[in-house]
């Protein structure tokens, strides 16, 4: 089932996950629900909190033709895609870090530059319950961190430079006024 995609403004978004302890059909059901909405709005990643549930939990599909390095060597084949992420931390591997515009379903038609550590060190849980341990480079590393932000409550808004957040600004007050007047009538 698509979800819908909780937009800036309403506060599930900046509210910390709280960890998963049970392994069960809802989970399955929500990771299902999650990969669906991901998939219907286009995305790479998607976390609990933007479909209003706070879990730790994201989903990320990253497609084959970003995942590869200069020889078209797959960057990161320990990752099956769609990636279903339960209770993940990271960990920088080393202080090499790039920019590049990201953008987010919770803010449509806005992107940034965002400046994110090449590679990760990264450990989940399975749907299982099972304990996962990967290394992960490049934009598999981008999209992972990206997500693991919105289960802590941190928004991509938050890693924009001073001055693209003052050219946003008008933008993102609206976003937010009519996020909120939106939730004031449901």
């Amino acid at each position: 089932m698509v979800r819908e995609v909780r937009v800036f403004g309403d506060p599930v978004l900046r509210e910390r996950s709280s960890r998963i302890t049970a392994f069960d059909k809802g989970l399955l059901t929500l990771a299902e629900d999650m990969i669906e909405t991901m998939r219907a709005e286009q995305g790479v990643g998607l976390a609990a909190q933007q479909v209003g549930i706070t879990q730790a939990i994201c989903v990320v599909e990253v497609p084959t033709d970003h995942d590869v390095d200069e020889q078209g060597n797959r960057e990161n084949p320990d990752l099956t895609m769609p990636a279903v992420l339960v209770n993940p931390s990271i960990s920088p591997l080393g202080e090499e870090s790039w920019t590049l515009d990201e953008g987010c379903l919770s803010f449509p038609g806005i992107t940034a530059a965002i400046e994110r550590t090449v590679g990760i060190n990264l450990i989940y849980q399975d749907l299982q319950g099972e304990s996962v341990q990967v290394e992960l480079r490049g934009f598999v590393a981008r999209v992972v961190q990206h997500e693991v932000d919105h289960l802590n409550g941190i928004l991509f808004k938050d890693r924009m430079t001073h001055v693209k957040k003052i050219a946003l600004s008008g933008r993102l007050k609206r976003m937010r006024r009519e996020t909120q007047e939106r939730l004031r009538i449901a």
